[in-house]
């Protein structure tokens, strides 16, 4: 079995359960596999990036498995605008965030209540230079845990939606995507649009920013910020301390 969303953002959840952890976010047009059903709720495979959870049976459309693959298949198309508009039949009208995904439209058996997209699109491969120019229009976002939108994002759900917009894949957890890449040995061997990497007191990588010029770092804490960046981590000048610890820089691309 095999599914879309259909509708602007829908929660994934740890458990099926309305008050279970929100780990991450399904936009519109992200496609995944149906791994368990229960009464009320299914448990997902996202195609995208292969993470896991729970979303309510009533929050998404059921597509065939030749359709999966299909999308699977496609150039991922996505809405390059804060927020654009989904219009259908009988005056439909959905606002979808930056990052939704518009590829199941263009496909009639999938399309079943004819909606249509006229906002501004982006797909393909983008010059790594282009990072920054897209991060930047997630500056201020409140920090929330699982979000994936401009309206509310975490700090690997920053990052990979900033690699998304520009052609590239990254996991969706800040520690899985410490796994990719190529480790760098010092700050200065970086570039703009590599990732820094946090870790905690027990060494666990538990957050992840975007290198700028300059020794600088746009991340997620508190809101989609930029901090200063040195050997020691991220330092905040407002509060005149550093607040992570970096682990290790990766260049992606």
């Amino acid at each position: 079995m095999f599914g879309v969303c259909n509708l602007a953002i829908i929660p994934l959840r740890v458990e099926p359960n309305d008050k279970s952890e929100i780990v991450s976010q399904v936009l519109f047009g992200e496609h995944f596999k149906i791994l368990e059903q229960l009464k009320q709720w299914s448990r997902i495979k996202m195609q995208f990036d292969g993470y896991e959870g729970w979303i309510d049976s009533k929050q998404y459309q059921s597509i065939a498995e030749s359709s999966y693959d299909l999308l699977s298949e496609d150039q991922i198309i996505l809405n390059s605008d804060l927020v654009e508009y989904i219009t259908g039949a009988s005056n439909l009208l959905i606002p979808i965030p930056l990052g939704s995904s518009l590829s199941f439209i263009n496909h009639m058996e999938m399309n079943k209540s004819n909606f249509d997209f006229e906002g501004t699109k982006v797909n393909g491969v983008k010059d790594k230079k282009n990072l920054i120019k897209t991060a930047f229009l997630y500056l201020n976002a409140p920090y929330l845990w699982g979000g994936k939108t401009p309206f509310g994002v975490d700090c690997s759900g920053f990052t990979q939606m900033v690699y998304k917009l520009n052609g590239y894949k990254l996991l969706r957890d800040a520690s899985q995507q410490s796994t990719q890449g190529e480790a760098l040995s010092f700050i200065e061997e970086s570039e703009p649009g590599d990732l820094a990497f946090f870790d905690n007191e027990e060494g666990n990588i538990i957050h992840v920013g975007i290198i700028m010029e300059n020794n600088y770092i746009i991340h997620a804490s508190g809101k989609v910020r930029i901090d200063r960046l040195d050997h020691l981590g991220i330092y905040n000048a407002e509060i005149n301390k550093h607040t992570h610890k970096l682990r290790v820089i990766k260049k992606i691309i």
